[in-house]
């Protein structure tokens, strides 16, 4: 098979699966609001069930509802039949997956929700199946064809609910006004984690922060920077307030001149940069790539909190 045939094959299913998308995007309607709606009003969890590459959809949604703030999880079907129906409780919500809608291991799954009345929100391309009528709300997909025609290998039809899933999860987290914040506590480890970290997280503060007064001999401001290892001072006013900055930079032009023998305002850089503490660590670490600075100080209002070193990025996992 030559290169511009399996280029070909491999274009043509992306293809297949991007026309698939558009229908599913242009085709979005009230069954949509309604288990938005559904979703967010649930008291309990969203129980995600679905049988082969349903199952494994269903999975991903249920993880992507989680992370995003919504209490989800997975039921395998059968294993439902043999004693897990008991993890489902009245305050649930049940989306079952089911490109058919015919799948006989959802029955039972179908069966209890109907008997006990719990919200049942259907996933299928087949409204009319076995899932579509027991469904108080039906989630239709495009009834599109798979990528590969021959076999009818689930292809197209679990992109559209992977995407349907995804929809959903955005759409209930926005409602709910989940932040940034609210994401990186379910989110500490990782890559993920550490660009979810705030300026705060990382920041030297207490003790360890490199602070003086105006009007400090260099030597003795020197003396305090060398001790506190960060490479930078932030210089404040009587009442606190920050008045300048003095890097380690600084210091070597100000040697380069034979200029050390003066007070510390001599030599500081006035206004520097600041940030509060609540900036994520991803954006102060652009914000100091973009000035090509090392070092930021963070301040409560006027007065200095803290400072972060780029340093301190690259240690977290940020940079």
């Amino acid at each position: 098979m030559s290169h511009d045939t399996i280029l070909a094959s491999g274009q043509r299913v992306i293809q297949t699966e991007i026309d698939a998308l558009q229908q599913l995007s242009e085709t979005l309607g009230e069954s949509f609001l309604k288990s938005v709606e559904a979703t967010v009003a649930c008291q309990g969890r969203i129980i995600l069930a679905g049988v082969g590459k349903s199952g494994h959809v269903a999975r991903k949604i249920a993880a992507t509802l989680a992370s995003t703030g919504t209490p989800s999880l997975y039921v395998h079907p059968t294993e439902a039949s043999h004693g897990d129906l008991g993890m489902i409780t009245r305050g649930d919500v049940v989306i079952a997956l089911s490109r058919s809608g015919e799948t006989r291991e959802l029955d039972d799954l179908l069966t209890y929700t109907r008997r006990f009345t719990i919200p049942l929100i259907g996933m299928t391309a087949v409204p009319d199946s076995a899932l579509g009528r027991a469904s108080d709300i039906c989630l239709t997909v495009p009834n599109a064809p798979e990528a590969c025609d021959e076999t009818r290998a689930p292809t197209t039809s679990t992109t559209l609910m992977m995407a349907l899933g995804d929809a959903l999860a955005v759409a209930v987290l926005e409602q709910r006004g989940f932040t940034g914040n609210d994401f990186k506590l379910y989110h500490p480890g990782g890559k993920l984690g550490a660009m979810l970290r705030t300026a705060g997280d990382l920041m030297h503060s207490g003790d360890e922060l490199p602070v003086v007064a105006t009007g400090t001999m260099m030597s003795e401001a020197l003396e305090i920077m060398a001790a506190k290892g960060l490479g930078c001072l932030a210089v404040i006013e009587p009442g606190g307030d920050l008045i300048g900055m003095v890097t380690d930079g600084d210091i070597r032009r100000l040697v380069a001149k034979g200029r050390m023998a003066m007070v510390i305002d001599e030599g500081m850089t006035r206004d520097p940069i600041t940030i509060e503490a609540s900036m994520l660590a991803s954006s102060a670490l652009a914000l100091m790539n973009d000035r090509r600075i090392t070092q930021l100080i963070i301040t409560d209002g006027s007065t200095p909190v803290g400072v972060v070193h780029m340093h301190d990025f690259l240690k977290a996992g940020v940079a």
